[in-house]
């Protein structure tokens, strides 16, 4: 950060308080992330936040008007303050006062004067005419994402929208461009398109793009403004390019990237554990039951033969999938082809005259001319867990921040 943005453009140390005690063994509880704020001083954006007062401050506000209104009093008089004060008398009250006459009169016709028994008079000061504290760089009241949270996605590093919503509001206006350059499932992506920012989000995984995709189409369905994907295959080069890409692991990304294109989630992750043959999944819907029903999906980025549709037709029977895709960076033998079409047709119990191929074979070359994969639509798809539907806001419908 020093090294982009200068050690004097560094503003504060923000602590995050994301959970309640850890029993973390032989160390302190790690209960807290740090976040380092910078900015360039001559391009600086900074709006600034109140928090809610907290129950000892409103604690103070012990009388109430007729209208219930809360206040309280405080002092008027100048006595002891450096720098002098006014002397005059106000209704019958001579005092040594810290405004004005003019000032005086004015409170008085808000109805701010609180004429005492003993005498004297009082300033009110009412709760509600006061924003709030400053927000302060300690920040614990946003709770991390639970396991239960609607806005949860399963993503292991995603932070709560609260979160960014607090940086992205504080830290630029709208129009403004915001940069995610490590952006995982687009937390800020999502926050920065419902807030009418800008937004570039960077990610190295063709797994984190489909996430995004899907974040973004659920939440904002029609308003979802127009944008662009850079860097991801755009023709049977450049698919072929990033499958023989083995310093990057290439053959998992082309494998994540060709399950995006037919909305499939990956069935596992490939660091751990063995490999059961199959790549990726869709839960789909064609009865009444609530409960999906399975595709089973193999991507192979090399050749291909007829034994791989045997292997298919075995996962989809241990899976008791109704139908298997394969999809191949190869263009398919005619036995194979021969093969796939003798399994079949999956016909849904409930919609008669409805069919679709068991066995279906996709190259790459027809996913990128836009063909997809042919199973029932008649409901929502379960495969990925569905955003929670926004719609976009202005900055001045929400003026403070929970």
């Amino acid at each position: 950060m020093d090294a982009v943005f200068g050690p004097r453009s560094f503003q504060n140390e923000i602590i995050w308080k994301r959970t309640g005690a850890h029993n973390d063994p032989d160390r302190y509880g790690a209960n807290i992330d740090v976040l380092l704020f910078y900015a360039k001083e001559e391009k600086k954006v900074w709006n600034v936040f109140y928090r809610p007062h907290g129950a000892e401050y409103v604690a103070r506000f012990r009388n109430k008007d007729a209208d219930g209104r809360l206040w309280a009093d405080d002092n008027l008089s100048a006595k002891g303050l450096s720098g002098g004060g006014y002397e005059y008398e106000y209704k019958g009250v001579k005092g040594y006062w810290r405004c004005p006459p003019d000032t005086m009169k004015r409170l008085d016709d808000e109805g701010k004067l609180h004429f005492t028994r003993a005498g004297g008079i009082r300033l009110k000061r009412y709760l509600d005419d006061t924003r709030g504290t400053v927000l302060q760089a300690l920040w614990d009241d946003i709770s991390p994402i639970n396991s239960q949270a609607q806005e949860r996605l399963g993503y292991p590093t995603q932070k709560p929208e609260a979160l960014l919503e607090r940086i992205v509001k504080a830290s630029s206006n709208e129009g403004h461009l915001v940069l995610d350059p490590f952006c995982g499932c687009g937390t800020t992506i999502a926050v920065a398109e419902r807030l009418n920012r800008r937004w570039i989000g960077i990610d190295i995984t063709h797994l984190a793009i489909t996430l995004m995709r899907h974040r973004l189409e659920d939440t904002f369905g029609s308003q979802l403004s127009p944008y662009e994907v850079i860097g991801d295959p755009k023709d049977l080069e450049s698919a072929r390019a990033l499958a023989q890409d083995s310093q990057h692991e290439g053959r998992y990304q082309f494998e994540w990237w060709a399950l995006g294109k037919v909305a499939a989630r990956p069935a596992q992750d490939k660091k751990k554990g063995a490999d059961t043959g199959i790549d990726g999944i869709i839960n789909f819907f064609d009865d009444n039951t609530g409960k999906a029903k399975r595709i089973v999906i193999q991507v192979k980025s090399g050749g291909v033969k007829r034994g791989d549709i045997a292997t298919l037709k075995g996962d989809m029977e241990r899976e008791k999938s109704p139908i298997g895709v394969l999809i191949t960076l190869e263009e398919p033998t005619r036995p194979m082809l021969q093969e796939a079409a003798a399994g079949g047709f999956y016909e849904p119990e409930h919609f008669p005259g409805l069919r679709y191929p068991r066995l279906q074979i996709l190259t790459i070359e027809d996913l990128l001319s836009g063909k997809r994969i042919e199973y029932p639509r008649l409901a929502p798809e379960g495969t990925f867990k569905r955003a929670e539907r926004k719609r976009k806001t202005t900055d001045g419908e929400q003026t403070q921040l929970l």
